[in-house]
């Protein structure tokens, strides 16, 4: 699995934690879905830097 599969299958993670988060009001869930979208965008960012400098 490439790094770009793996970091948008991470994101999708996310937003499905986010969306059960929102939907139990669970805000903690919620969050850690957030924070997670955002890791694994930061991730996608650096890869994209990286194939630039190749």
């Amino acid at each position: 699995m490439n790094s770009e599969a793996k970091h948008k299958g991470e994101e999708l993670g996310g937003k499905i934690k986010e969306g059960v988060g929102k939907a139990t009001d669970n805000e903690r869930l919620e969050a850690e879905g957030r924070a997670d979208q955002t890791a694994a965008n930061l991730k996608q960012a650096g890869d994209d830097v990286k194939d630039a400098f190749r």
